[in-house]
């Protein structure tokens, strides 16, 4: 579903992804952890393409982008459709209701009737649990609402895979749960997933496969269980000591 080879990205003379290779297999989510400054966030960007890559091939559900060579605007275009992106900050549009912020995409985008767009954002938000909350602003809304808002925006987009960049970390810890819960219900309904995350509970269940960066690298990658309690290597089991 997700091929990555060969991946460098480089600001000025920052070398801040140096070869990522990785495969991510169809229904499969990777959670990748590491220190700040590791490249974590800057992988996730490449592959939504919001960084574009120094040099390497991307594939996603059977279309490619290579790097090495001259890469069209409407192939970037086409390609980001097949991801969707939760951020941080939520990035909702402050004069849109949430029903509205999850509709935008498909009607601007995707030329979606307006009929239709509306049907499936509200079944959406009532798949994240906020089908009472369709027609509050986001001033209205905490943060976790404001995060599950922005995990069904991405999904009204039918995306083949979904990327998580740090999406609870700007969030007050008792309302980490409730984003983590949906984050998890995607994961059983088999939806590809690359999560950045310093939630190691969330990484122990939902992730197939637990990879840890530093230095713009791949150091270690395996099963939950083998990462977190047999860590091979010794930066990884370093890192870990730190944050468990």
């Amino acid at each position: 579903m997700i091929s990555i080879k060969g991946l460098y990205k480089q600001f000025d003379q920052l070398e801040v992804l140096k070869g990522i290779d990785l495969e991510v297999e169809k229904g499969k989510v990777v959670v990748v952890i590491g220190p700040s400054g590791s490249g974590k966030t800057t992988l996730l960007r490449c592959v939504n393409v919001l960084e574009t890559p120094t040099k390497g091939v991307l594939t996603i559900a059977g279309q490619t982008l290579d790097f090495s060579k001259n890469v069209s605007k409407k192939s970037i275009a086409s390609f980001r459709r097949l991801t969707g992106m939760v951020f941080q900050n939520y990035n909702l549009f402050p004069h849109k209701t949430a029903l509205e912020n999850v509709m935008e995409g498909p009607i601007i985008v995707k030329g979606e009737d307006k009929a239709k767009a509306r049907k499936k954002a509200q079944e959406l938000l009532e798949k994240v649990g906020l089908g009472d909350k369709i027609d509050d602003y986001p001033s209205r809304l905490s943060g976790g609402q404001k995060q599950r808002v922005g995990i069904a925006r991405a999904m009204a987009m039918e995306p083949e895979v979904m990327l998580f960049d740090e999406p609870t970390s700007a969030l007050d810890p008792e309302l980490v749960g409730e984003v983590l819960k949906v984050m998890k219900d995607l994961a059983r309904e088999g939806m590809t997933m690359m999560v950045v995350t310093h939630e190691m509970r969330f990484a122990r269940d939902a992730a197939d496969e637990v990879m840890f960066m530093d230095g713009g690298v791949v150091v270690e990658r395996n099963k939950p269980n083998e990462i977190f309690s047999n860590p091979k290597e010794e930066r990884t089991k370093r890192f870990l000591n730190m944050i468990m």
